[in-house]
């Protein structure tokens, strides 16, 4: 039996490994993303996050979608990812170090349980998203099927692209963000947020994910929201940004690194036929 945890920040739910406590390197981890994540038939999970230790105090995050594809990053699963390390024993440090497909991230576990992330800087350039071409991607038209829109595109480790609206609340994101995601645009897919700016402090999202559709959260996504945001003029350099399932503080400063801070939850262990 594979024994895991199920995790979720905000909402955006994780089915986490520990490969600290034992040799998971055998698992055939597409699948096991694809079967574990479905939620019909399996536990039911957004993501499936593998913990790995690397040597000198710094640990590995891994997380592959629900369909079975690897993501470089994810922002809400590295808060979980360190909340159950300090929570577990695996480290008694406040401030930790995990690589990811991001590169070196640092979270820092507060002291009223939220989980503060140097996200690193957000990346602007079209080679850095996967669009083809040279320079930003800044308020860019991006036409689908019966909608003319304009997108920002950021990456914080994987690739976003952010589109301002009026009403969130309107926007058909079971059509537009499917479409958007597999735009030609973007050879390499990509997550999609529509966002409303309700104050200069104050950003309202919906999230698209790539690789897992309609989600309560996006980290990353938040980040990029909030970068976009300020790019375009929309919103201070420090924002509360508000996503269906709650609230993420985003700290961002024009070529500065990016810090997110929100709660991170274990909800149940299990174990998993093998």
């Amino acid at each position: 039996m594979i024994r895991f945890l199920k995790t979720h920040g905000l909402g955006n739910d994780f089915v986490l490994l520990d490969g600290i406590a034992e040799d998971l390197s055998r698992l055939p981890f597409p699948k096991l993303s694809r079967e574990m994540c479905d939620r019909r038939h399996g536990v039911g999970a957004d993501g499936l996050l593998l913990a790995e230790r690397v040597g000198n105090g710094t640990f590995r995050m891994r997380m592959w979608n629900p369909d079975g594809s690897e993501s470089e990053m994810c922002g809400n699963g590295i808060r979980c990812f360190a909340k159950v390390l300090a929570d577990k024993g695996r480290t008694k440090e406040s401030h930790l170090k995990v690589e990811t497909g991001a590169g070196l991230l640092e979270p820092a576990l507060l002291p009223d349980g939220q989980v503060r992330v140097d996200m690193g800087p957000a990346k602007l350039s079209r080679s850095d998203i996967g669009i083809e071409g040279e320079g930003d991607f800044i308020e860019q038209p991006v036409s689908i099927p019966g909608a003319d829109l304009k997108g920002t595109a950021v990456s914080m480790g994987n690739p976003h692209l952010v589109i301002f609206v009026d009403d969130v609340s309107v926007v058909p994101l079971n059509d537009w963000g499917p479409a958007i995601e597999c735009h030609s645009l973007f050879p390499k897919r990509i997550n999609v947020h529509f966002a409303q700016a309700a104050s200069r402090s104050h950003l309202i999202q919906r999230t698209w994910e790539r690789g897992a559709g309609a989600t309560l959260a996006c980290g990353t996504g938040a980040c990029a929201v909030a970068v976009a945001g300020h790019l375009t003029g929309r919103s201070e350099n420090d924002v509360t940004v508000s996503l269906p399932g709650g609230d993420l503080r985003i700290e961002c400063r024009q070529g500065e690194n990016v810090f997110m801070t929100g709660p991170a939850v274990t909800v149940f262990e299990g174990e998993w036929p093998e």
